[in-house]
């Protein structure tokens, strides 16, 4: 089925609340389905009063990102100071995300579309709460207490995770910033409006426990289904981003990996 017909009842099954707040990650590779079929069935459940979010986030606008160091390899010191002098301004309108997928993509462009403007790290999204919750963006805070997470904690989003694992959520990044004791920081740069580039300290992002994060998360805060031969997930976003919250503090993440290696098992194991 290609019209996402099928994905609606799916979507209405595992628990997506219509009239809500959902933050989403998704990978549609094998499921015969459009970037435009399922966003219009993400709002579809969600209703005229539901507010769709989706990262749109431009990780080769920073020269100092691993997608930039990918894309420069190789080349020599003069051809890397070209490759940056040419690299275009953020234009929240029109900049494209494609290291986040078509469908960030596709709720980038849809008409009525907002995006937060943060030129590292932003969101998009569609409904009557886009504007509230994207507001304000700190350009030196990517993802902490004064970006969307934030605001998407406090409206007691959900997130689902189509098809993708914990690996892709960023909400657990918002868990960083809140963890103790705090993780050091680092400096980044983007190339912002008007041709300008913009240098801020912010933390050092860390998303390669995520997978083990979540998997170790109680059963009662994730819905799990199967679309396409791949899991579909659903957790609030609240519960789930406090519970990493307190595995990432206290000893400090690498109890974590610890607790995997020593065999306890994730839920895919119980």
């Amino acid at each position: 089925m290609t019209d996402g017909t099928g994905l609606v009842g799916f979507l209405h099954t595992l628990g997506v609340r219509p009239g809500g707040v959902l933050l989403v990650h998704a990978s549609l590779s094998g499921t015969g389905l459009s970037p435009a079929a399922v966003r219009d069935a993400l709002l579809d459940v969600l209703g005229p009063k539901g507010t769709l979010i989706m990262p749109a986030f431009t990780p080769e606008n920073s020269d100092t990102s691993e997608r930039h160091r990918a894309l420069t390899a190789g080349l020599t010191e003069d051809e890397k100071a070209r490759y940056r002098a040419a690299m275009p301004a953020f234009d929240p309108a029109v900049t494209p995300c494609p290291a986040v997928g078509a469908l960030a993509d596709c709720v980038r462009t849809t008409p009525g579309a907002v995006r937060s403007a943060h030129p590292h790290t932003s969101f998009a999204a569609i409904g009557p709460r886009a504007r509230d919750l994207l507001a304000g963006h700190d350009p030196s805070c990517h993802l902490g207490e004064r970006s969307p997470l934030a605001r998407l904690y406090a409206a007691r989003a959900q997130i689902l995770l189509f098809r993708v694992g914990f690996e892709a959520c960023s909400a657990l990044h918002l868990a960083e910033y809140r963890m103790t004791p705090p993780p050091p920081t680092r400096t980044y740069r983007c190339a912002a409006g008007h041709g300008e580039w913009i240098s801020y300290e912010d933390i050092v992002l860390d998303d390669s426990d995520f997978a083990a994060i979540g998997a170790l998360l109680p059963d009662g805060l994730v819905a799990e289904g199967e679309f396409g031969g791949k899991t579909a997930t659903l957790v609030e976003m609240r519960d789930t981003v406090d519970a990493a919250r307190r595995q990432m503090s206290g000893s400090g993440r690498r109890s974590v990996s610890e607790r995997r290696s020593a065999g306890k098992p994730g839920r895919a194991q119980r």
